[in-house]
């Protein structure tokens, strides 16, 4: 059959990067093999799941572009996918469980239970469970039962040894001695999470589990449990984690781990996926920009690698200047133009003249905030000189007769293009005897108000001359009588 494979995330949090590389590769698996993306939420937990991270995760999903095939929204034959709805099913297998003599109930109080771990802890030893209810005799469990005695329920582990085949990291042992009898369901009827996401793989006809390593310890449990249940075991991979630069488990002090933290940075949906794809899997080639369909067609299991990965930003920021660079010009001032409206800033009306502006743009732009900052000055009426562009760039006591003559000069351009803008800025410089870039840094700090922008010549011709000659009269009344800012650099 078709490979199905499930994302089951907790919602009590957002959707982190850790989570969202999971349900990629679950998602790129499933697209390869022509199988399909199950989407559940493991909602259990009452306390700390919400509403709202279920909406912050399927949002973060649906910008990454991973659509499910089953699950919320969606629905499938094997609805409900939400654990919270699936109660009355986990008790039933609980149930069986123990009718069939894998499992039993315990009565321990969590008192007893503290007591016994501590006890053992201050002899220096390692604790497991005593099975001290598994030898309580019927008569003893019918008066704990009479007086209605709260009561979880435990696998009994087997002895031996258990044995499953990863994708990942190949075959994997462990010794059931060191498993303690865990607990599938609590006292009070809620299935522990090694319950409920096995009767939910069985149930809903899972073949492969695609998942972090740090679930490796879990899966003993989990492949007892199928056993059990008389089920198959799906085909388990375990995925290497993603660590912070400081090789230590990504959380939030390396930055944002939210997926959706991301977009707001400005990153592009192709360009995470990309980026997070090549954290612990390689297409085999030396190929590192690709986009979705590619990924999709060279996804396999076999060359996810073992070993953790490091989520480097810079990295992750070059891929995604390196995707923007691709974007047609249309996609691409559909993509900024949010990033405009929330800084109170608008794309020119004209279809043209905006796409010059971002084509202007691109090639400084490594994340789509930077369209924000980079545009501005062609977006607003003042610019402000920064204090750095005055420091260096303003301070010459001739500046100002330099600048009134280039004015002179340059409202006699025609064309107002590059080549005679350039030609009318050099040209002023060399009849005043000074060098060029004394007269381009100045008139950049007059029509950007910093040190760095794209090429003058192309700002200059883009911003027109109407605007280039009042910012440079601006700038000379500036140089005359010091900073004015109520006044209009248009004036």
């Amino acid at each position: 059959m078709a490979p199905r494979v499930r994302f089951a995330p907790s919602p009590t949090g957002y959707l982190h990067v850790g989570g969202a590389r999971t349900a990629l590769f679950n998602w790129l698996y499933a697209r390869h093999q022509g199988g399909t993306f199950v989407l559940r939420i493991e909602d259990t937990d009452v306390e700390r799941s919400s509403a709202d991270m279920v909406t912050g995760i399927l949002e973060g999903l649906r910008w990454l572009g991973l659509d499910w095939d089953e699950g919320p929204g969606v629905g499938g034959p094997h609805a409900p996918y939400f654990q919270s709805e699936r109660l009355e099913r986990y008790r039933n297998a609980a149930a069986q469980l123990v009718n069939d003599g894998h499992a039993y109930y315990c009565y321990c109080s969590p008192e007893r239970l503290r007591d016994a771990r501590e006890h053992a802890e201050r002899r220096g030893e390692a604790w497991q469970y005593d099975r001290a209810c598994l030898a309580l005799s019927r008569e003893r469990v019918a008066e704990l039962e009479a007086a209605g005695a709260p009561r979880a329920i435990r696998f009994k582990v087997p002895p031996g040894t258990t044995v499953f085949d990863d994708a990942v990291h190949g075959r994997i042992e462990f010794d059931t001695a060191n498993i303690e009898d865990f607990v599938v369901q609590r006292s009070d009827g809620h299935p522990t999470y090694h319950l409920s996401v096995v009767v939910d793989d069985v149930d809903m006809v899972i073949t492969h589990v695609i998942r972090g390593d740090d679930h490796i310890s879990n899966t003993p449990k989990h492949v007892l449990l199928f056993q059990a249940f008389g089920a198959p075991t799906p085909q388990l991979a375990h995925v290497p984690l993603i660590l912070g630069s400081d090789r230590k488990r990504l959380s939030k002090r390396h930055g944002a781990t939210s997926v959706t933290e991301y977009k707001r940075q400005g990153y592009l949906p192709e360009a995470m996926v990309n980026f997070l794809a090549l954290l612990g899997w390689s297409p085999g080639d030396d190929r590192e920009l690709m986009t979705p369909a590619e990924l999709v067609e060279s996804f396999s299991l076999e060359t996810i690698s073992g070993g953790n990965a490091v989520f480097d930003t810079e990295k992750l920021d070059w891929m995604n200047g390196q995707h923007i660079a691709r974007m047609p010009v249309e996609a691409l001032a559909h993509a900024v133009e949010p990033f405009f409206r929330e800084a109170g800033l608008a794309l020119p009306d004209s279809a043209d003249s905006s796409h010059r502006l971002l084509e202007l743009l691109r090639p400084r732009a490594r994340r789509l905030t930077d369209f924000v900052e980079l545009g501005r000055p062609f977006l607003v009426d003042t610019v402000e000189y920064d204090q750095d562009a005055i420091d260096k760039h303003l301070s010459s006591p001739e500046l100002g007769s330099h600048v009134a003559a280039l004015v002179t000069q340059l409202r006699s351009v025609i064309p107002f293009d590059e080549p005679h803008v350039e030609a009318a800025v050099r040209g002023s410089a060399a009849e005043r005897g000074i060098k060029a870039g004394m007269l381009i840094h100045a008139t950049r700090v007059a029509v950007t108000g910093r040190t760095t922008s794209p090429g003058l010549f192309e700002v200059l011709a883009l911003l027109g001359k109407p605007i280039t000659i009042a910012r440079l009269h601006h700038l000379v009344r500036y140089l005359r009588t010091g900073p004015d800012w109520n006044r209009r650099p248009e004036d």
